[in-house]
C-alpha cells in the first residue's frame, strides 16, 4: 500500500482542535517532533499550543525542584518553547485551584504547591498527572500551514493516551485508530528501510 505524503491528507478527516491529538507524519525529520504525539491545549486564530506526550526525559521532578519534598515522578519534554519552564496536565481540576479546563476531565495549570501537598498526603493519584519541561507552540496560521502540508495527522483523544507511559504511543494511537492509519503505524522511521 502506497501511503505517500500526498496521501496523508486523504487519511486526515479531522483538523487540529483544542482537546485533540496531533501525530507527526511518519517520516518527519525533526529532532523535536519526530514520531511525536501532541495533546492540543489551545488552537485558535492567534496561535496554538500543546504538549508532546511521548518524549520522556531522563530526569525526575525531585531533580528539577530539589528544595521541595516530591516523589520520584517522571518529567516529559513538552516541546521547544520555554523548555526550562515546568508545565503539567492533570485530571484533578475539580480539586486543584486555578486549573484551566482543556476538555472533559483534562486540565492544565493550577496551584502547583497544592498538587505537591496532595501528592505527599496520598490524596492524588500520580497517574492522573503528567509534568513537562517546555511546550509546543505555533503562531497564528503556522499550524494550519503545517497541517495543510501533511506534517500532522489529527485524531480524537482517548484520555488514557494522555497519561500513558508508553514511549511508543505514536504507534499505539495509530493502531487503535485502525484502517489505513494502522498501516502507517508500522512504517520504518527511515523510508529507505522499507
Amino acid at each position: 500500500m502506497d501511503i505517500s505524503f500526498a496521501n496523508i491528507s486523504k487519511l486526515n478527516n479531522l483538523k487540529p482542535k483544542k482537546g485533540r491529538l496531533l501525530l507527526a507524519e511518519p517520516f518527519m525529520d525533526d529532532d523535536d517532533f519526530a514520531r511525536s504525539v501532541i495533546y492540543m491545549c489551545e488552537h485558535n486564530k492567534t496561535g496554538s499550543y500543546g504538549f508532546i506526550l511521548n518524549n520522556n526525559l531522563n530526569i525526575k521532578l525531585d531533580e528539577i525542584i530539589p528544595d521541595i519534598e516530591i516523589p520520584n515522578i517522571s518529567v516529559h519534554y513538552g516541546g521547544p518553547v520555554n523548555s526550562s519552564n515546568l508545565f503539567f496536565l492533570h485530571q484533578l481540576g475539580d480539586i486543584i485551584e486555578n486549573s484551566v479546563k482543556i476538555s472533559d476531565k483534562i486540565w492544565t495549570s493550577g496551584d502547583f504547591n497544592q498538587i505537591i501537598e496532595f501528592i505527599n498526603m496520598g490524596i492524588l493519584d500520580i497517574n492522573k498527572l503528567k509534568f513537562f519541561l517546555g511546550y509546543s507552540g505555533w503562531s497564528n496560521n503556522q499550524l494550519a500551514t503545517e497541517f495543510d502540508s501533511n506534517s500532522w495527522i489529527a485524531t480524537d483523544v482517548i484520555q488514557e493516551n494522555i497519561f500513558s507511559k508508553n514511549e511508543d504511543l505514536w504507534k499505539e494511537v495509530l493502531l487503535n485508530r485502525g484502517g489505513k492509519l494502522k498501516a502507517i503505524a508500522n512504517f520504518p522511521i527511515n523510508p529507505k528501510d522499507n
